[in-house]
C-alpha cells in the first residue's frame, strides 16, 4: 500500500489553550501527526472521524476536502478555536470554541 502523504486541503489553523498554542494543519500527513500525538483527546465520535478519514486520504480513498470538514468538527468537539479559509469562496472563517470544554 503506497501512501500520499502531501494531499493539501485548504489551511487550518487550530488555537489550543487561550491563544498559548497554535498549529498550522495544510496536509494530511500534519494532520495525522496533531491528531495522534498532540490532540487533546483521544476520544468522541467526531475524533475518531477524523481520523478514519485521514487514513482514507493518505491512501487515496477520500478527498483531502473530507479531512478538512472532519478537522473542523473534531476540534469544535473538543473545545479548540480554528481560523480556516475556503477557497472555494475566498473568504476566512472563523470557528468559535464549542461549548463542551
Amino acid at each position: 500500500m503506497r501512501f500520499d502523504m502531501v494531499r493539501k486541503f485548504p489551511t487550518i489553523i487550530l488555537v489550543f489553550a487561550e491563544g498559548k498554542d497554535r498549529k498550522v494543519i495544510r496536509t494530511a500527513h500534519e494532520a495525522a501527526q496533531l491528531l495522534l500525538k498532540e490532540w487533546p483527546t483521544d476520544d468522541g465520535e467526531e475524533f475518531l472521524t477524523a481520523v478514519r478519514i485521514c487514513l482514507e486520504v493518505l491512501t487515496g480513498e477520500s478527498e483531502p476536502e473530507q479531512l478538512h470538514e472532519a478537522i473542523v468538527r473534531a476540534a469544535y468537539e473538543a473545545g479548540i478555536a480554528v481560523i480556516t479559509t475556503d477557497n472555494r469562496l475566498g473568504i476566512l472563517r472563523i470557528y468559535p470554541v464549542s461549548e463542551a470544554r
